[in-house]
């Protein structure tokens, strides 16, 4: 089996590098060589395959029997790899960011051709292939996930060490862990594309990032740190999908989860999914999410499911006839955790409790952080659930209060 990459970079290489040194125990597992014939890059360099620069020779090849799309990117990619199908060529793909925005055009372009994407989630950890076939005959219940090794990365440093977000930011990008523009790994841009991907396995969802819930981790303080601790919770940047009465909920955002949860375990840059079925309950996968060899290893196992010519279902895995349905963003239920920033004096504890209570939210725990000056004190509440409408209009009037003396900061809590 003759393959092109189109995209020779770190993981381009890489899946090469290992289609070549490990060419005997891959025969091994599907019965065919898969090889490596050309591959697209910007430059030429030299390579262990031929090198081109231009798109359309290799797409003008009639002997290429895959493709692999490793270019980056959403609009070009998209446009190159529907040309690849509607020639009846199967692809595999690690893009993410064109499968959050195209994945269900691809899928119709490709019908009954495999499209493998299981690199595009978690670098090497087989979590597609885990919601595709290991558990399919489960309702999922939800998803969680720390899909972002930067953006984990980041935030576990802050914990261990109780530095700053900067500073743990310029210390990721000194180890190659952050770009130098890490808007899209800390912003949760990148973590939402996964979740998307997940929940179209999971749900059918056809939505898009800009239908869902995403925050990123740019204004978590050694203040949010310092109360986590003390209520024996760990922060990590969490892509959420919850099914409840065929609505899912999708959000990307930081969350507190309880120190003892398998998932608030997972430290540095590495991933892990967390998913309840309703049969076997909760699993987790964890594993590298980056990284050229890990990303190599996911596409390889894809290109050997087509060498097997196993793949006959749909891309997405999912069938017309059951499909969930987004729920907004505003009927979100959960709890939530609030610092704020305030006048210390009389009266500002009780203002605050009964603004809250007229927005129907409860106060589930307070904690007072000592002052670091006489004027100003720092309030930390945590809350009984409530809806997202109702904790965004309580933000939106603490912010007009001459009491409060920073803009408001809110996170949620994930039991």
């Amino acid at each position: 089996m003759k393959i092109a990459i189109l995209g020779y970079g770190v993981v381009g290489s890489a899946v090469a590098k290992a289609l070549i040194e490990n060419e005997k125990i891959i025969r091994a597992r599907c019965g065919q060589n898969i090889t490596p014939v050309i591959a697209l890059a910007r430059h030429k360099k030299d390579a262990l395959i031929p090198i081109t620069t231009n798109i359309d020779e290799i797409l003008q090849r009639e002997d290429i029997d895959v493709f692999v799309e490793l270019m980056g990117g959403i609009e070009k990619p998209f446009e190159i790899v529907s040309q690849i199908l509607k020639k009846k060529k199967p692809v595999v793909s690690a893009n993410k960011a064109m499968l959050a925005y195209y994945r269900y055009e691809l899928e119709n372009l490709a019908k009954d051709l495999t499209f493998g994407y299981e690199a595009s989630v978690g670098g090497g950890i087989p979590i597609i292939k885990a919601l595709k076939e290991g558990l399919s005959a489960n309702n999922i219940l939800s998803i969680k996930g720390i899909l972002n090794g930067t953006s984990n990365y980041i935030l576990s440093a802050m914990n261990a060490k109780g530095i700053k977000f900067d500073d743990a930011l310029k210390k990721a990008q000194e180890l190659g862990y952050a770009e130098a523009d890490p808007s899209f790994d800390i912003e949760g841009q990148d973590a939402a594309h996964k979740l998307l991907i997940l929940a179209s396995i999971a749900y059918g969802l056809r939505a898009k990032p800009e239908d869902i819930l995403i925050e990123g981790i740019g204004n978590i303080t050694s203040e949010d740190m310092y109360f986590a601790k003390e209520f024996d919770f760990v922060i990590k940047l969490l892509g959420i999908a919850k099914a409840k009465n065929s609505k899912v909920e999708l959000r990307v955002h930081p969350t507190m989860i309880n120190k003892d949860k398998m998932i608030a375990k997972v430290d540095g840059v590495m991933n892990a999914v967390s998913i309840t079925g309703d049969l076997l309950g909760e699993n987790l996968y964890y594993g590298a999410g980056a990284g050229g060899m890990t990303t190599a290893s996911a596409v390889i196992s894809d290109l050997i499911d087509i060498a097997r010519n196993e793949f006959k279902s749909p891309m997405l895995g999912f069938r017309d006839d059951l499909q969930f349905e987004l729920l907004a963003k505003d009927e979100i239920f959960t709890k939530y955790y609030l610092r704020l920033k305030v006048e210390d004096k009389v009266g500002v504890l009780s203002k605050i409790a009964k603004l809250m209570s007229e927005n129907g939210i409860s106060i589930d725990s307070f904690l007072q952080k000592p002052k670091q000056d006489e004027i100003h004190s720092t309030l930390f509440f945590t809350t009984h659930s409530t809806f997202e409408k109702d904790i965004q209009n309580l933000l939106l009037i603490l912010q007009k209060q001459d009491f409060i003396k920073d803009k408001p900061f809110m996170m949620r809590i994930e039991e």
